[in-house]
């Protein structure tokens, strides 16, 4: 039996963006696909969102000839412009790979946007899934980077 790795992630960003831009690009399905992937190789799918405290979106990722992750996002608390909490659960093939809560803070500072993502991760086949939210997420803060300068 693999022990349990609990890992807490924190990644933080400034953006030469406005608030509701930065915002807008977490909460908008279209715009999470197009720079959450982490590659040109990988590929989101939602197959079920729902932006608001309590809702829930379905969603496949990995890459794009097999999507096989399967994520559970649950919303938990969102304050527009500012903060949003969800748990997630991924699943490949039916078998729980991790479960974690998700914080995601942002905030205006001199014309600029900041953002403060502080993953907290329970994950069930030791610290490979951990590992690769640090590179997922990491890649996907590169491609949002780019896509809030236009």
């Amino acid at each position: 039996m693999t022990i349990t790795a609990h890992d807490t992630i924190v990644f933080e960003r400034c953006f030469v963006a406005p608030l509701p831009m930065l915002y807008k690009a977490f909460m908008d399905p279209v715009a999470r696909c197009r720079w959450g992937a982490p590659s040109p190789t990988a590929v989101i799918i939602y197959d079920q969102e729902d932006f608001r405290v309590g809702g829930r979106d379905l969603s496949r990722c990995g890459s794009k000839d097999d999507p096989r992750f399967h994520v559970e996002a649950t919303y938990l608390d969102i304050v527009p412009e500012s903060r949003i909490v969800y748990s997630e659960a991924v699943t490949e093939g039916g078998k729980r790979l991790s479960a974690a809560l998700h914080t995601i803070e942002m905030k205006s500072t001199d014309g600029q946007s900041s953002l403060r993502i502080t993953v907290q991760i329970a994950a069930f086949d030791g610290a490979a899934m951990a590992d690769g939210v640090r590179h997922g997420f990491r890649a996907a803060l590169d491609n949002l980077t780019r896509e809030l300068a236009g």
